[in-house]
């Protein structure tokens, strides 16, 4: 029976069995105001995750983007070019569920600027929107991919 290796939500690696993978596609935004950026604490883990999610059969990329940045921030987006996709092998501890994951990065102007309360986001894993100095975050700080995501954030080609 063949058998990726997925990384896990604490930073381990586990082999699964192919037949048990969920393809899912997803998107995040890459959010920027003022030198800093919008992030979120996992809630398992603590560490920072940029604002998106799965992408819902029928749904645009732009439209789940803007409705994950909104359900998890509070805020409103005007999502802007596509920077970077990612193809990942994840396990999800808490459920024992594994995931090929199809990743797609775009940079996003925030139209509005009220983030919601720390418990507030719909989505269970995730708590604490925030704005964060980028010159205070290390790739150490993310709970997954962070050096991918650091280079996204600096890299304005």
């Amino acid at each position: 029976m063949p058998s990726v290796t997925c990384h896990t939500l604490f930073g381990e690696s586990k082999e699964v069995p192919v037949e048990r993978l969920n393809l899912r596609a997803s998107v995040y935004g890459l959010v920027e105001h003022q030198g800093k950026c919008l992030l979120l604490k996992g809630l398992h883990t603590g560490k920072y995750v940029l604002p998106g999610g799965g992408i819902e059969i029928g749904e645009r990329v732009t439209a789940a983007l803007q409705r994950e940045v909104r359900e998890e921030t509070g805020l409103s987006v005007s999502v802007g070019e596509f920077i970077h996709f990612h193809e990942d092998f994840f396990y999800y501890d808490p459920l024992d569920v594994a995931f090929h994951s199809l990743m797609f990065y775009y940079r996003c102007t925030p139209l509005t600027f009220d983030l919601i309360g720390d418990h507030d986001p719909e989505d269970d894993d995730v708590i604490a929107p925030r704005w964060v100095a980028l010159d205070t975050i290390t790739a150490q700080d993310f709970q997954t991919h962070g050096a991918l995501t650091l280079r996204l954030l600096t890299n304005h080609d």
